[in-house]
């Protein structure tokens, strides 16, 4: 049975969940950060992922890049998959800004995360929600 790590689960917001992904909001308003993790139990490297969900994380990834850089304007996406503190397969999908706190460097352990308010929080994951209706079905189609 899949289980979300705890670290990832403490610091992100729900969006949804997708055909093989929960689609996850990283707790930082100083960037547009999505998480999407494979509802796969026990997969630690996108190797480990059947051929089938390695294409259909391919398709979430690319849509989620795609429809997060149109939403929110950026001058450049930044998608990883780093797994040195949290082993679980997930990947991060950043939008960055030219200008923004720490370009061009990586986001990762740069200054303090800047947490949405409640407000910030409904209004960012309903936008998100919209944006990514047609991936979004709460595991209605999804075999795993």
């Amino acid at each position: 049975m899949f289980t979300l790590d705890p670290r990832l689960k403490n610091d992100t917001l729900l969006i949804g969940e997708f055909t093989l992904c929960r689609a996850l909001l990283m707790n930082d308003a100083r960037y547009p950060w999505v998480i999407l993790v494979p509802r796969v139990t026990g997969v630690t490297e996108l190797y480990q992922l059947s051929t089938a969900d390695q294409q259909q994380l391919m398709f979430e990834s690319n849509s989620v890049a795609q429809k997060l850089m149109e939403l929110v304007l950026a001058d450049k996406m930044n998608v990883a998959a780093l797994g040195n503190v949290v082993s679980q397969l997930h990947i991060h999908h950043v939008a960055r800004y030219q200008g923004d706190e720490t370009w061009p460097a990586p986001v990762w352990g740069k200054g303090e995360a800047v947490a949405y308010s409640e407000q910030e929080q409904q209004t960012v994951v309903g936008q998100l929600q919209q944006i990514f209706n047609e991936l979004i079905d709460n595991g209605k189609n999804s075999t795993i």
